[in-house]
């Protein structure tokens, strides 16, 4: 599977299509400018000269100020207090475009209110006021009426919980039920760690330190963070959990597919504060907007990489995704083992990004150091590396009944696992000449122990301008050399 700039034009273009209702926390944010350049002589704390000052929605708002830059129309259910906090969050969320706004006023508590002390791009200080008790049942009342309301006006439902009592479990778990009695797909950015309140919902977006409190199992490894996703999958009745990981990116987990782990494309990081509210509207958005579960991480991941590069609760556009994919090759791969339909429709995209595609062949049956400088050198000489890999049945009638040792299966996922690999593609043939052909590489790859009048395709690849590459290979290295030393083994 792969996704390309003219793919991600396609899901971009169908946000304008796409209408969200979104209920959450919602917080005034007031980020103060200034510069530190002394230590008070009163106490030792830096005297912080203020400049200038901005205010910004924040929390679930800021989840939809998202939606907004993404051009997404949106319903919005929140929570205020009776002061000037509230009537400034009023004013900011009715300028937002496609946002139509319900914001509920406690006369018992005041507007969450944060405010951020920034100097020479960096938060020196922030100062909190808010009151975390849940909504009355009165109150409460009043969001069940709107969610009705709206329910059937949208594609689907985000809850932003911020654990600041605008969703307290009783309402949360109705809200919930009512979305999947209406067919409308839930996606949750969870706080605290009972879970259980989120349960039946269609997608979780917790960080690391979220899902260790909820799972209180490690998320150190990928391995772990899987275990600890499928372990809420399981039981919470989730159908997937987006694991935001800072500076390794994000992680989708889904029961019985192949986690898909996605690297940062972060390039530079100035402040994560609201990143994960750009993923979780990124996200639901491109998700309720057509997109694959996998399609539509990835441009999440993609939007988290440039807010983080902005200073403050900051937000991204289509328009700056869509710049971002025309400078960069940020097309992937879910899966590296394809047939050769899937892998030729790939290559046909590499090849209009302007990049050189390798091709190697072989069996692979015990992955030895020969195997990686070959497929090392291979890679260095181009920007795609294809491995055509033997199937058993090919492996048998050349090398005879008792090979391969491992399964294509077993060899296939060995091969995807390596960073230099790009691809790989099981061939039933004796040779890979079909694969050749068809995927027709601009550098074909074979050891040393081959000439060029001998390597499969080598006439074909120069037919087109392609280049042959002859690779030297490591002394006394080789699949059937190591099964013989296991053989004699085994009689001592």
């Amino acid at each position: 599977m792969m996704v390309s700039s003219s793919n991600f034009d396609h899901y971009l273009d169908n946000l304008a299509h796409t209408r969200l209702l979104c209920l959450g926390d919602i917080m005034l944010d007031c980020f103060i400018y200034g510069r530190v350049e002394r230590i008070s002589p009163e106490a030792p704390v830096p005297v912080f000269h203020m400049n200038h000052k901005t205010m910004s929605v924040g929390g679930a708002g800021n989840v939809v100020r998202n939606l907004s830059a993404l051009g997404v129309e949106t319903s919005f259910c929140g929570m205020i207090g009776r002061d000037n906090e509230g009537e400034e969050l009023k004013k900011l969320i009715d300028e937002l475009p496609k946002t139509t706004g319900c914001l509920i006023q406690d006369l018992h508590r005041p507007t969450t209110h944060k405010i951020r002390y920034l100097a020479h791009n960096q938060q020196v200080l922030r100062a909190d006021n808010e009151a975390t008790f849940p909504l009355s049942v009165e109150l409460q009342d009043q969001v069940i009426q709107y969610f009705q309301t709206q329910l059937s006006l949208v594609n689907g439902v985000i809850f932003s919980d911020y654990g600041k009592g605008m969703l307290p479990p009783t309402l949360l778990k109705e809200l919930i039920s009512l979305a999947n009695q209406a067919g409308k797909p839930v996606i949750v950015d969870p706080k605290g760690s009972d879970y259980s309140i989120y349960r039946g919902a269609t997608v979780l977006t917790p960080n690391l330190k979220e899902l260790a409190q909820a799972t209180r199992m490690p998320v150190s490894k990928d391995d772990q963070i899987v275990e600890a996703a499928l372990n809420l999958i399981n039981k919470y009745d989730i159908n997937a959990v987006l694991v935001t990981r800072s500076e390794q990116g994000m992680s989708l987990i889904r029961a019985n597919q192949e986690p898909f782990h996605i690297p940062t494309h972060a390039i530079e990081v100035f402040d994560v504060s609201g990143a994960g509210d750009t993923v979780i509207a990124a996200f639901s958005a491109a998700l309720l907007g057509g997109a694959s579960f996998e399609e539509a991480a990835y441009l999440a991941n993609v939007a988290a990489g440039l807010v983080v590069a902005k200073v403050g609760t900051a937000t991204v556009s289509s328009e700056e995704i869509r710049n971002l994919m025309k400078k960069k090759d940020i097309s992937f791969i879910k899966n590296k083992n394809l047939n050769l339909s899937e892998a030729n429709d790939i290559v046909i995209q590499w090849k209009r990004q302007g990049m050189k595609v390798g091709f190697t062949n072989g069996c692979f049956d015990l992955l030895h150091p020969g195997h990686i400088a070959l497929l090392r050198e291979a890679k260095s000489k181009c920007d795609k590396l294809i491995v055509g890999l033997n199937s058993n049945a090919s492996i048998q009638r050349l090398k005879g009944p008792q090979r391969p040792i491992q399964s294509q299966e077993a060899r296939a996922m060995v091969l995807a696992s390596l960073e230099m690999v790009d691809m790989v593609v099981i061939f039933e043939e004796d040779t890979p000449i079909n694969l050749i052909h068809t995927l027709r590489p601009d550098v074909l790859v074979k050891g040393a122990d081959y000439t060029v009048d001998k390597v499969v395709g080598a006439h074909e690849v120069q037919s087109w301008g392609g280049e042959v590459i002859l690779v030297e290979l490591i002394p006394e290295q080789s699949t059937t050399r190591t099964v013989h030393k296991i053989k004699e083994a085994q009689k001592v």
